[in-house]
């Protein structure tokens, strides 16, 4: 079964859209960790829903019980369970679909891979489990800090509204200073009336979501399978509604020719080997190079439309669906603390196999 993920650093995630809550266990966390369960709270509050006008009215506080794990604010070595209510259920809204297949959803391959499926908000496909990893990347990056690796997202395209500037070109302390999360206003404020315009059309628009991550050392990667980008567009992939993950320079890239493409190597004023370019996003033959790790992320229009839409019943019968409920337009600014919790997980682990590999 496909519920748990990372090797040294493991997480096991759990609950449904519509049941008593959703959770996390982490699992080789090392001891000695200073967690402060603030900054595990701060970031499940950028993604929880209700919170500005982009974004689905569900009102949940999302407010995390740390179950075990740790003791006098550090630690133990062993298994972390993380634990998030759900309070603002109305499953309701969701009986008209019990034996109806929603367009772009996954009630039919659910129906078809179990036999059942809960239909109160997709049940375990619903996004809400995406709480648990937010949770459980704020502890992986709280392990990151202690190493000087810091990761960052922001949205850079909203439908056909794009921002054209690098992540070097952008002060990514302003991500949070919108809610579209675009660290240039000029771009959120039209993103917003994008977002603004599906809305009003009873409409969902998707978009891109860039990361980037710094502070990586060289190293960080395993050569065959598990390759830095492999692992990292694994984890990306697993997003509800990420369809395209592109690394580094991606397929822009494809259109330049080797002499441009190519990383040049240097010794810096430190004596550090670095790039003159880094087109590479960071890794080499799939091992991290201590460049910038840089990555797009591209994420489907909602699935759910607030307008009729034909479909089939589980007889196979044609029938009409229109969604009710709360739903969001657009869900590129709650993704944004995603991608980077899921950044986290890959780098944490990747981080712990590295210093597991020599003396």
């Amino acid at each position: 079964m496909s519920n748990s993920f990372g090797t040294l650093f493991r997480i096991t995630t759990f609950g449904e859209s519509h049941g008593v809550g959703i959770g996390v266990i982490i699992d080789g966390c090392p001891a000695g960790l200073a967690l402060d369960p603030a900054d595990i709270q701060r970031a499940l509050d950028r993604r929880r829903p209700g919170q500005s006008a982009l974004t689905t009215p569900r009102k949940e506080s999302d407010t995390v019980q740390v179950q075990s794990g740790t003791f006098e604010g550090l630690t133990t070595g062993t298994p972390i369970s993380l634990f998030i209510p759900n309070a603002d259920q109305r499953s309701d809204d969701y009986s008209h679909i019990a034996g109806a297949y929603r367009p772009s959803h996954a009630d039919y391959t659910y129906d078809a891979k179990y036999g059942r499926r809960d239909h109160r908000g997709g049940g375990r496909s619903s996004a809400r489990e995406t709480a648990a990893r937010v949770a459980a990347g704020a502890v992986a990056a709280q392990l990151l800090a202690h190493f000087g690796v810091e990761v960052k997202a922001y949205v850079s395209a909203v439908g056909e509204v794009e921002l054209a500037k690098s992540y070097e070109e952008l002060d990514l302390n302003l991500i949070d200073s919108n809610p579209v999360r675009c660290p240039d206003p000029e771009a959120a404020a039209l993103m917003e009336t994008r977002i603004r315009a599906a809305q009003a059309a009873h409409d969902t628009v998707g978009g891109v979501v860039t990361g980037v991550a710094t502070g990586l050392p060289a190293g960080l990667g395993e050569p065959v399978f598990d390759k830095l980008p492999a692992v990292l567009g694994h984890a990306l992939l697993s997003i509800n509604a990420v369809k395209g993950f592109e690394f580094g320079s991606g397929f822009e890239g494809t259109k330049l020719p080797g002499s441009q493409h190519n990383d040049e190597f240097y010794t810096d004023e430190a004596g550090r080997v670095r790039t003159r370019t880094n087109h590479s996003g960071g890794s080499q033959g799939g091992i991290s190079n201590g460049q910038d790790v840089f990555f797009r992320v591209a994420f489907k229009p909602v699935a759910t439309l607030l307008q009729p839409q034909q479909t089939i019943n589980q007889a196979g019968e044609a029938v009409t669906l229109a969604g009710r409920g709360r739903h969001d337009a657009c869900v590129l600014p709650r993704a944004v603390p995603i991608v980077e919790a899921m950044t986290h997980l890959v780098l944490a682990d990747l981080l712990l196999r590295a210093r597991a590999n020599k003396l």
